[in-house]
C-alpha cells in the first residue's frame, strides 16, 4: 500500500497567540507536527487544502506531510491527531499532525457506521447503540477508515460486542472488558434486563 495524498505546509516561526493569530489572517492554519521520535515542529497549513484533506482522510488514514523549511522540503507520513474548530464558524483554528512509523502499530478511535434494519426491530423490538467509535490497533496503513456493522440479522435480545466485531485482517480492537456496541431489545426493556 502506498500513500497517495500529500499536504504541503510551511515551517512556522514563533509560537503563542500573536503569531498564530497573524497566521490565521493569511488563510493559513497554525499547527504542530509531532514526529514519531517525539520532537515537535511548528507549521502552518493553507486552510482550504487542509480542510479538504481532513474531510477525505478523517483521523484514521495516513497521508504525507511535506514541510517547507525556507526552501528545504522534507516529507513525513502522518495522521491527523487533533483538530480545533471555531465555535460557530466551520473554520479550523489549529491542527496537530502525528508522525507515524509505518512499521509500528498505532491506536486510533475509528468511527462506527450501522447499516440495515434489524430483524428484531421489524418484529417490534427497539435497537440501542452504545458507541460511536471503537479503539483499534494496527499498523498505520492497515487502519480502516470506519467500522461498518450490518444489523440486518439481529433478532430481539441480540447484541454485537467488541469481542465479536468483524474487523479487517491485522486489525484488533483495544479494550479491557468486553462491551456491547449495539443491542436489540423487546419493547419491554425493563423485563428484558430483569430476565438477564
Amino acid at each position: 500500500m502506498t500513500i497517495e495524498k500529500t499536504l504541503s505546509v510551511q515551517k512556522r516561526e514563533g509560537s503563542g497567540k500573536g503569531p498564530a493569530g497573524r497566521t490565521r489572517t493569511q488563510d493559513m492554519i497554525p499547527g504542530v507536527f509531532y514526529t514519531a521520535k517525539g520532537d515537535n515542529i511548528a507549521v502552518q497549513a493553507p486552510a482550504l487544502p487542509l480542510e479538504k484533506m481532513y474531510t477525505e482522510m478523517g483521523r484514521t488514514a495516513v497521508f504525507n506531510l511535506e514541510i517547507d523549511d525556507n526552501g528545504t522540503k522534507t516529507v513525513h507520513p502522518v495522521m491527523f491527531w487533533e483538530v480545533q474548530k471555531h465555535p460557530y464558524k466551520k473554520a479550523f483554528t489549529h491542527v496537530d499532525f502525528y508522525g507515524v512509523d509505518l512499521d509500528k502499530e498505532v491506536k486510533v478511535d475509528v468511527p462506527i457506521e450501522f447499516v440495515g434494519v434489524a430483524r428484531g426491530v421489524k418484529l417490534g423490538g427497539v435497537m440501542e447503540t452504545y458507541r460511536e467509535s471503537v479503539r483499534l490497533c494496527s499498523k498505520p496503513l492497515d487502519m480502516p477508515k470506519k467500522v461498518t456493522i450490518d444489523v440486518t440479522d439481529m433478532g430481539i435480545n441480540d447484541s454485537v460486542t467488541v469481542e465479536t466485531l468483524a474487523l479487517p485482517e491485522n486489525v484488533k480492537a483495544v479494550f479491557d472488558k468486553n462491551f456491547a456496541i449495539v443491542s436489540v431489545f423487546s419493547k419491554s426493556k425493563d423485563a428484558a434486563e430483569a430476565a438477564e
